[in-house]
């Protein structure tokens, strides 16, 4: 495959890299910026569409890069770049030495499988990119079907959000949405019941049946769950506080739901 070494960041592919930090650019092109040694494994692994890849000499130094390097040499169209290069392109302070475009999946609510024990998580307008990527992983390791993204949310293809998933954003289908009404109706007609975490109600999330068909909804980390979701949901619980904080943080509140439902399911 092409191979070339790319010393300038007036090149024009560089420029489109470069041009992917903005989600602007990321939609209109369908594309997004991964960084790392394992998370470049795991898109060879499971065969995720690659268009570029970018190294550093300083690669082969690390453990599994020389191996990593020779695998993308021989399939995908990759480019040496020197060190000041990569921090150019690169959203993080130390950079491993590679950093790849993939395609952006095309995942949308008629796509979705209910099968009868069908698992969903919902997030809505949840904004902190660490919330967002540890709730995709922690989802992804449950063996959910695929999350649900409200309008509001942020970006899921945005760069610290991606490093939050380590990799599980390229397992699990996740779904953005700008209407609620549509995949409430998706879900309320396949018998999918809606929980929603919510501190104002007195039922705990250990007094609701997890099993069958369950789609948990996890709210905004200020203002919790849209009143209108609220009403529409078919629980609510809580999980209770004990100490003198006002709430837990949002991926922890998940964690703890998502897993209720593995246990309920008897995974």
């Amino acid at each position: 495959m092409e191979r070339d070494k790319i010393t300038s960041q007036q090149n024009k592919i560089i420029k489109h890299v470069k041009g992917l930090q903005a989600k602007k650019n990321r939609r209109l092109h369908k594309q997004f910026v991964i960084e790392g040694i394992r998370v470049l494994e795991e898109c060879l692994l499971h065969q995720i569409p690659i268009h570029y890849v970018f190294y550093t000499e300083d690669l082969v130094k690390l453990q599994g890069g020389g191996a990593l390097l020779e695998k993308v040499k021989k399939d995908y169209r990759s480019y040496e770049i020197t060190r000041e290069l990569l921090l150019k392109i690169s959203d993080t302070e130390n950079p491993q030495g590679i950093i790849a475009v993939v395609s952006m999946p095309e995942n949308n609510l008629q796509s979705i499988k209910i099968s009868e024990d069908a698992f969903f998580v919902i997030l809505d307008r949840v904004q902190d990119p660490g919330n967002m990527g540890t709730i995709l992983r922690t989802a992804e390791a449950a063996g959910a079907d695929g999350i649900i993204l409200t309008k509001g949310c942020v970006d899921p293809y945005n760069s610290k959000t991606i490093r939050a998933t380590m990799g599980a954003l390229l397992h699990i289908p996740v779904i953005e949405t700008n209407s609620n009404e549509e995949w409430i109706n998706i879900l309320k007609d396949n018998s999918v019941k809606l929980i929603a975490s919510d501190l104002d109600t007195p039922k705990t999330y250990l007094d609701v049946d997890y099993k069958n068909k369950i789609a948990i909804i996890i709210g905004n980390e200020a203002n919790g769950i849209d009143e209108t979701l609220l009403e529409k949901a078919d629980e609510l619980v809580k999980i209770p506080i004990l100490g003198k904080i006002e709430s837990l943080n949002a991926s922890v509140a998940a964690a703890i739901l998502i897993y209720k439902v593995v246990e309920a399911k008897g995974l």
